[in-house]
């Protein structure tokens, strides 16, 4: 867990916002992210997405991993090992169980492949040019050292914020959705 003052306290300004988030309101952001997610043609085209199921106030995801599965793209989902994460196909949400920090992750015997052509990546805040604020334990940033791919990140309007502190470790998102726009980064 990291220990810097700033985005701890960032991270719990931005994570009480969202979470002031009526869950009506929230179903309403999750579908117009949904929507907007499918204009990205690198979403669009990607046959192996990595992406996860929500905890707390996150965008709601189950909508798309449903649409993926039956569209028969191979859907992955994150599971915890130590201190890393891998990403395990699953092909329904049966496959899911109870896992690290009470998130729904794939059950150990789902098929691990971690080269993935495009991932959507869980996100407290994140700036226009693609620092993401995650929840601080580091899983999605070591993991995307290792592994060239697109992110994506889902999140309300209301999190994107004009600076996050960046650390050498932090890793540049791609792409940003929220209900009202898409924003590449990299640009």
């Amino acid at each position: 867990m990291e220990n810097n003052p700033e985005k701890k306290s960032l991270r719990n300004l931005l994570l009480e916002k969202r979470d002031a988030t009526s869950f009506d309101l929230m179903k309403i952001a999750s579908g117009k992210i949904s929507k907007r997610l499918k204009k990205i043609s690198s979403f669009k085209d990607a046959q192996k997405i990595g992406i996860y199921y929500p905890i707390g106030s996150e965008i709601l995801t189950q909508d798309i991993i449903q649409e993926l599965l039956s569209e028969g793209k191979q859907v992955f989902l994150p599971r915890i090992t130590e201190q890393n994460i891998d990403f395990k196909k699953i092909s329904n949400f049966s496959s899911l169980e109870n896992g690290s920090f009470d998130i729904m992750e794939p059950k150990i015997e789902c098929e691990t492949d971690n080269n993935l052509d495009v991932i959507l990546v869980p996100t407290i805040g994140i700036t226009p040019k693609g620092v993401r604020l995650g929840y601080g334990h580091g899983f999605y940033d070591r993991f995307l050292a290792n592994h060239k791919t697109v992110t994506i990140s889902l999140t309300l309007e209301k999190q994107v914020v004009k600076n996050i502190p960046k650390l050498e470790h932090d890793m540049l998102i791609d792409w940003i959705v929220t209900e009202d726009r898409i924003i590449e980064t990299q640009r």
